[in-house]
């Protein structure tokens, strides 16, 4: 079977993006070996984990089995365009001062799952917050501090001082 290169492009964290891969290329691996976004993670492979999460013009999806066709023309975000260093987004800021990671693998699906519900909800409660985390699984035991980190980046993003 012979595959053909064809050029698709996209935004990629604000920034036009153009690759030239077989359409079915899933974007995770674009993301990460085209244009080196280390951020979102492979897991499972099968939209299972969590790990490969971005927004595709807002919406969360699942990044490892997203064919590449189906985000050209679209805005993909991914934890590399929510901050930097220097100026983190409140939400991974929150996720340093609650030390709400472990081993960190699945960091960066739980904190785009995490702006995708602060997008749509700036004031979730407790159950809203476990909810919309509950499609990452994390092996490592932080829930509770990953929670309380969601809920002060949410006051934070509201001009309300964190608790």
């Amino acid at each position: 079977m012979t595959t053909t290169a064809t050029a698709i492009e996209f935004t990629v964290n604000g920034r036009p993006a153009t690759v030239s891969v077989d359409e079915e290329t899933p974007l995770l691996d674009v993301l990460r070996n085209s244009l080196d976004l280390k951020g979102s993670r492979f897991g499972c492979g099968l939209e299972q984990c969590g790990c490969c999460m971005v927004l595709i013009d807002g919406a969360l999806e699942k990044a490892c089995a997203k064919p590449m066709w189906s985000v050209a023309g679209k805005a993909v975000t991914t934890v590399e365009g929510l901050g930097t260093p220097e100026a983190p987004h409140p939400l991974q800021q929150a996720f340093l001062d609650e030390q709400a990671g472990q081993c960190g693998y699945c960091l960066s699906g739980i904190l785009v799952a995490a702006k995708a519900l602060l997008d749509r909800n700036p004031s979730p409660t407790r159950r809203e917050i476990a909810e919309a985390l509950d499609q990452n699984i994390c092996r490592c035991g932080a829930h509770q501090r990953m929670v309380r980190a969601v809920e002060k980046a949410a006051a934070v993003l509201r001009g309300e001082t964190a608790r």
